[in-house]
């Protein structure tokens, strides 16, 4: 009788402890008192904002409840119906940057074991996402645009499925109850927005909604998706978010948050929440502004020398902006800070020279972000107008495989172009310069793919079309991770989708430059291409592409490949440097796929499109022989043609954003723009 009395007891306190997981409810006004399970770098302020990432970059952080709660009555049944709805707010230490965004996460465990930071929001890695086995459900705000996802822009909202491809996703924003009308919001702003997620178990539907912090919830959701979440839930998952920063330091917080299952979350209080951390400099003293007038009668001789000295460092810092740079306010640094990061150009922070210009590291002394100065004695063939219209246009790239040009600053004839640090500097530093850090097959041929992907994104996947003009070891840049980045965009050239490039200045590097772009000046993709098959090889084989003392015979290094592809002898052009460690068919599809870009007629090599796909094996390889390829059909440009262009050798690389490398091999075309 005892142990029947027992068992009953068991049962009824698990069907009460049932009823209550259906009818969760949790509320945040705040997260002092809270008993989130964290990780990573997230952390709770005295005030109670919880900070998922702050200023540290490349990092992760997580917050989760720290209990299961059940989605379903059993693992085949529908999952239920559930709300919940967050304040966020993202603060980033440069105004028109930041890291990659954070999202509301449900998810089989705690932490997210695996996950990798940067672009993969701390929710996957390169080899779990899009695994139908992951079962997680998130809503990403994501402010950085990734290519390899297919995101729509760098300010988005997205319902993840199990990966990081969003099924659905839409500009960030809201719709206006009174008139309907879309109105943008802006993630990195630095001021809070609310997110409404819900989930309707019966019609099988999800809504997202997204509005200022003091407006009502819009009627109209942002996103509207009929899907059945039964199959991705299990029976018992885990509530919370995931935030991960990049290049940039970044702060992802959360104000407060609410969920209900099987209800309507409860709206929280407005009032409780915790004050954000302030954004901008810090607001001028009332003492110093109530007792400047009192020290001026006292110490005025001292006064008077402080103003004298006042002046003559205005004068030296003068800001000379036109009526039409007004248009470029948000991209155009102040010479003053640059000349203060840089600690006043002094050579102890010169990363390199060129022909162009000397490159120097700098920290800003704002926002304390790394970056690399480019001085460059603007050409007076083009306009100074037109020359910085299309650097701050360029400034609104953003690829992981490209390095971000940040903005200008003009002082007379001087330009100085801002990029963000690279701190591994450039790859023919680990090809010529450091053979006992040179790099291995790997990580090789990881930087080649980047650099595909990059350009595939300059020649198709923008607004414009973007022509890089100087694709070559030297400009192609390592981040932290060794990951290879596309810079130095100095020599670059817009043009719109559907039209065609118009002639101009023969610019570029001896080597690098295609046949036809010596002859008729015009720079199309079809010539970047034929650049990017000369980089193929010099990574490949640890050689330029013009040697002026060659180990062997050969000073053209297509030629010497090309030599070593017709005996069947291909693996002997490889850089001994690499050692043996290498997948044969890879180093082989590279190598073919240089002399495939390499020859001398434009048509007949591939667009990006194309070589990213052979890179990535969704593509076969033509036969090479089948094309018809022979040395004739192998080219570069020579000498011939450039009687009217001016021949510069540089001292070292001249390349903006990382340690400078000799080259005196390299001949850079200095013809302006």
């Amino acid at each position: 009788m005892f142990i029947l009395i027992k068992l009953i007891l068991l049962a009824v306190s698990a069907l009460a402890g049932f009823a209550s997981s259906q009818d969760l409810s949790i509320t945040y006004n705040g997260f002092r008192s809270s008993d989130l399970s964290r990780d990573g770098i997230a952390e709770v302020t005295p005030n109670g904002l919880l900070k998922l990432t702050d200023a540290p970059v490349q990092q992760q952080g997580h917050a989760f409840f720290p209990n299961p709660v059940s989605f379903k009555d059993s693992a085949n049944s529908s999952a239920f119906s559930f709300s919940t709805t967050f304040i966020f707010a993202v603060v980033s230490e440069y105004p028109t940057l930041s890291g990659h965004g954070m999202a509301f996460v449900i998810a089989p465990t705690r932490g997210l074991p695996g996950a990798l930071p940067s672009h993969h929001l701390g929710l996957f890695n390169e080899t779990n996402n899009g695994n139908e086995t992951n079962h997680v459900f998130a809503v990403e705000l994501d402010t950085i645009q990734s290519e390899e996802f297919h995101d729509i822009n760098n300010n988005h909202v997205g319902i993840d499925i199990n990966g990081l491809n969003s099924t659905l996703a839409e500009p960030a924003g809201y719709y206006s109850d009174g008139s309907g009308v879309f109105q943008n919001l802006t993630l990195i702003s630095g001021k809070a927005m609310q997110v409404w997620v819900e989930y309707d178990g019966k019609e099988k539907h999800i809504s997202v909604t997204l509005a200022p912090i003091y407006a009502d919830k819009p009627n109209k959701p942002l996103l509207s998706l009929s899907y059945d979440l039964s199959p991705i839930l299990n029976k018992n998952m885990y509530i919370g978010f995931s935030s991960s920063t990049g290049s940039v330091p970044t702060s992802h917080c959360l104000l407060g948050w609410s969920f209900k299952m099987n209800g309507v979350a409860q709206w929280l209080d407005l009032s409780q929440l915790p004050k954000l951390p302030r954004v901008g400099p810090k607001k001028t003293s009332k003492v110093l502004t109530i007792g400047l007038p009192i020290i001026l009668t006292i110490a005025l001789p001292i006064a008077i020398s402080g103003i004298i000295y006042q002046v003559r460092i205005k004068k030296k810092f003068a800001e000379v902006l036109e009526d039409w740079e007004h248009d470029y306010g948000p991209h155009r640094f102040k010479y003053k800070d640059l000349y203060i990061a840089t600690k006043r150009f002094r050579d102890r922070e010169l990363l390199g020279r060129g022909g162009f210009g000397k490159v120097y590291r700098g920290i800003l002394p704002s926002s304390k972000l790394e970056v690399a100065v480019k001085r460059v004695s603007h050409d007076s063939r083009q306009g100074m107008k037109e020359f910085v219209a299309e650097i701050v246009s360029i400034g609104r790239l953003r690829h992981r495989n490209l390095v971000p040009l940040l903005g200008y600053c003009r002082r007379k004839d001087e330009l100085l172009l801002v990029y963000e640090y690279m701190p591994n500097g450039s790859l023919d530093r680990f090809l010529y310069q450091q053979p006992r850090c040179t790099l291995n097959w790997n990580q090789r041929y990881r930087v080649i793919r980047g650099v595909a992907s990059g350009l595939f994104y300059l020649h198709e996947g923008w607004e414009q079309i973007v022509i890089h003009r100087d694709v070559k070891a030297s400009n192609v840049l390592l981040d932290s991770e060794l990951n290879g980045r596309l810079g130095d965009f100095g020599l670059a050239k817009l043009y719109d989708h559907g039209t065609d490039p118009q002639t101009t200045h023969v610019v570029g590097t001896l080597g690098y430059l295609a046949p036809e772009h010596a002859r008729t000046g015009k720079a199309t993709t079809r010539t970047d291409v034929y650049a990017f098959g000369a980089f193929l090889l010099e990574v490949v084989c640890g050689r330029r592409p013009i040697e002026p003392h060659p180990p062997t015979e050969d000073a053209i290094l297509v030629d010497w490949v090309f030599s070593c592809w017709n005996k069947g002898q291909f693996l002997e052009a490889v850089d001994p440097n690499m050692g043996l460690d290498y997948v044969k068919e890879e180093v082989e599809l590279v190598m073919k796929l240089g002399l495939l870009c390499s020859q001398s007629e434009p048509t007949a090599r591939p667009t990006m499109r194309q070589v990213v796909l052979y890179l990535d094996s969704a593509l076969a390889l033509p036969d090479l022989r089948s094309l018809g390829i022979s040395a004739t059909g192998l080219s570069f440009a020579s000498q011939e043609g450039f009687s009217d262009f001016k021949l510069s050798y540089p001292s070292s690389m001249d390349k903006p954003f990382s340690h400078a490398s000799s080259s005196a091999a390299e001949s850079l075309l200095s013809g302006g723009r």
